[in-house]
C-alpha cells in the first residue's frame, strides 16, 4: 500500500465567523445546548487563488461538534476547493483554519496526512478506492492505519457495508461495482473510524433515491453516535434537508440560508 494513502483515501464571506447553529439532541451531555458544544471547525479570513484569480476570498465559518452543515452553490464556486483546504490537501493563501483548536494551515504534508488519519473522514467525488483490495479491506483501511487488529477492523467494515446495502459484496473488488456502489463504499470508509469531522463532497451525487436515503441515514446516525461534525457539499435538497444548517457559497462569500 502506498505511503501516500491516508484514512480518507487521499493522494497527493468577509466579517465575523458564521456561528454554529442549534441542532437536535445527539444523546451526548449538553448536546441540546449550543453553548455547551465546543467549536470543532473554525475558518477565519480564508482565501485561495490560482494565479491571479481568487477562487475563495476572506471566508469565515464556525461549526460545532455534532452539527451537520450543508454547503450549496453553483458549480465552480469553490466548494470542493474549500473542503480540500480544510483537509490540508491544498494550502490556503490567506487566513487560518483550525480543527479542534489545531491549526491546519501550517502543517507539513506528513502532519496533514496524520490529521486526516485520526480526525477526518473525507468522501470524495472521485472515490479513491484501492483497486487490489476488496470492499471490506478498502473500508477497513483507516482502522488498520490506526493500528486496529485485522479481524475487528474487518468486522466494523462489514457492518458499515451492510448499512449501505452492500452486505453481500464485501469480497468484491472496486472494478466489479457500479459508480453508485463505489460511492457507497467510499462513504462507509469515511465513517468507519468515527472521525471528529466528516467532509463530504456530493456523497449522494451518483445514488438513486433509495440508496441516497440510506446514505443520509448512515451519516445522521454515525454523527449522532460520535458527536462528530459534518460539512457536506451537495446539490441534493434531500441531503440538505437532513442537515441542521444550510450555507451557500458564491462570489460574495458564505451566507446562511433560511
Amino acid at each position: 500500500m502506498s505511503d501516500r494513502i491516508d484514512s480518507s483515501g487521499a493522494s497527493p464571506a468577509s466579517g465575523a465567523p458564521i456561528s454554529a447553529a442549534p441542532l437536535e439532541p445527539t444523546g451526548a451531555p449538553g448536546a441540546s445546548d449550543p453553548s455547551a458544544r465546543p467549536t470543532l471547525l473554525s475558518l477565519t479570513g480564508v482565501g485561495r487563488r490560482y494565479g491571479a484569480r481568487w477562487v475563495l476570498r476572506d471566508l469565515s465559518l464556525a461549526i460545532a461538534s455534532g452539527e451537520r452543515v450543508a454547503l450549496l452553490g453553483e458549480s465552480g464556486s469553490g466548494k470542493s476547493t474549500l473542503l480540500n483546504l480544510i483537509a490540508g490537501l491544498e494550502p490556503a493563501d490567506t487566513g487560518e483554519i483550525r480543527i479542534g483548536g489545531r491549526a491546519v494551515h501550517g502543517l507539513d504534508p506528513d502532519q496533514a496526512a496524520q490529521l486526516r488519519s485520526t480526525e477526518l473522514g473525507f468522501v470524495f467525488q472521485a472515490f479513491h478506492l484501492i483497486g487490489h483490495l476488496n470492499l471490506a479491506q478498502n473500508v477497513a483501511v483507516p482502522l488498520l492505519l490506526q493500528g486496529m487488529a485485522r479481524r475487528p477492523a474487518l468486522e466494523r467494515a462489514g457492518a458499515l457495508l451492510a448499512r449501505v446495502g452492500l452486505a453481500d459484496r464485501h469480497a468484491s473488488l472496486p472494478r466489479e461495482l457500479s459508480g453508485g456502489e463505489q460511492q457507497r463504499v467510499a462513504l462507509a470508509r469515511a465513517l468507519v473510524h468515527r472521525p471528529r469531522l466528516v467532509l463530504a463532497d456530493e456523497p449522494t451525487g451518483n445514488l438513486d433515491a433509495a440508496s441516497a436515503g440510506r446514505a443520509i441515514e448512515l451519516l445522521r446516525d454515525e454523527i449522532a453516535a460520535s458527536g462528530a461534525a459534518l460539512l457536506m457539499v451537495t446539490h441534493s435538497q434531500q441531503a440538505a434537508a437532513a442537515c441542521d444548517r444550510r450555507l451557500t457559497l458564491d462570489a460574495s462569500g458564505l451566507r446562511d440560508l433560511a
